[in-house]
């Protein structure tokens, strides 16, 4: 499991969406002083969460590759709207906060970097269900010569 290299892209991507659940998306200045954590915003949170379970089954799902390359597919997909949804909130912010008084994390990238490795590790595990098919064929071929 863990000498194949879409299982490094999938861990990766997992612990960058884990640390969100740990870290801050912005710090506002100016009257409404504070923080703004990924966790305190519910659809943050639930994007949060669903694309960190996707995340643990891939792993989990290693001798299932077919499946475990559409649930990479789909989280890549998740985290590409949940990157348009921050992108969303940066040039559009909440009401009552100015853009001026924002300064974003740059845990803000994370999902997008996520969503790369996502596709990175569908692609390899495409090439290893390639692969153990071809050579699945090739051993029937060789059975069936011997016959």
């Amino acid at each position: 499991m863990w000498q194949r290299i879409q299982t490094l892209y999938l861990a990766i991507a997992t612990v960058l969406i884990g640390s969100l659940f740990f870290s801050k998306f912005a710090t506002v200045f100016g009257d409404g002083e504070g923080e703004i954590l990924y966790r305190e915003y519910v659809p943050y949170l639930l994007f949060t969460i669903m694309t960190f379970i996707a995340h643990v089954m891939c792993l989990a799902l290693f001798k299932a590759r077919m499946i475990q390359m559409r649930l990479c597919i789909i989280s890549a997909i998740v985290l590409l709207a949940f990157q348009i949804w921050i992108g969303a909130d940066y040039f559009f912010p909440p009401e009552g906060v100015s853009r001026e008084n924002v300064v974003y994390s740059f845990t803000a990238v994370f999902p997008i970097i996520a969503a790369i490795l996502d596709v990175l590790a569908a692609r390899n595990i495409f090439l290893d269900e390639a692969m153990v098919q071809a050579a699945s064929r090739i051993r029937g071929a060789r059975k069936s010569r011997r016959r």
